[in-house]
């Protein structure tokens, strides 16, 4: 009886220093949203590309105005899918921390966000880059690439779920170069499909209990 006492004993604190050192607060829901709005984006970029091409004319090669402003529209859609999955996130996470009297900003919690932001902004600084030299055709790629090593540098922090979402990300971006003209399927696909897959599998794997 006393050595089942001492097994429980420390069962308990190899699960309060888990605790301790992750932050198990995010919540699956806000990823199966984050997917859904970049799904909506995903669209949204779609027609504003395919109106562009199918009303351009020839003789405007030299006139670079509409491209500059099918930019800023792409870059407004983006950032607006990105301010809506990280109030939605904010919010439910907060939510959950909550429900389970956690703290929110906590040790784990900073730790997380600087591994998550580190290669993230990379990244972020990498695409202005190739936007300076004009080449558009490797943006999503690097989308996807960054964002799955920002995730896989964040999975040590949290759920280890989350490591897997990045491979396939960066796995996604690899291919994606190689398909120049469909990277906005493959975005589409990592950013929303695979989001809504598993933020599905977070929630009802975590979200429940």
């Amino acid at each position: 009886m006393e050595t089942k006492n001492y097994l429980n004993d420390i069962t308990e604190i190899k699960n309060m220093m888990n605790r301790s050192s992750r932050f198990i607060s995010l919540s699956g829901l806000s990823g199966i949203l984050a997917g859904i709005y970049a799904l909506v984006g995903a669209a949204a970029a779609h027609f504003m590309l395919q109106d562009f091409f199918s009303s351009y004319n020839r003789a405007t090669v030299g006139d670079t105005t509409d491209f500059i402003e099918l930019e800023l529209h792409l870059i407004l859609v983006a950032m607006t899918v990105l301010v809506l999955a990280v109030v939605t996130g904010i919010v439910l996470t907060y939510s959950k921390a909550k429900k389970h009297n956690a703290k929110m900003w906590d040790v784990s919690s900073k730790r997380l966000l600087v591994n998550f932001l580190f290669p993230l902004l990379t990244g972020g600084a990498f695409c202005l880059i190739l936007i300076q030299r004009g080449i558009v055709s490797l943006i999503a790629p690097a989308m996807l690439i960054f964002y799955g090593l920002a995730c896989i540098n964040a999975s040590k922090f949290t759920f280890g779920d989350i490591k897997y979402l990045g491979v396939i990300n960066v796995i996604l971006g690899l291919i994606s170069s190689q398909f120049i003209g469909y990277g906005l399927y493959f975005w589409a696909f990592g950013f929303g499909v695979m989001h809504i897959v598993y933020g599905s599998i977070m929630h009802f794997k975590y979200d429940r209990k």
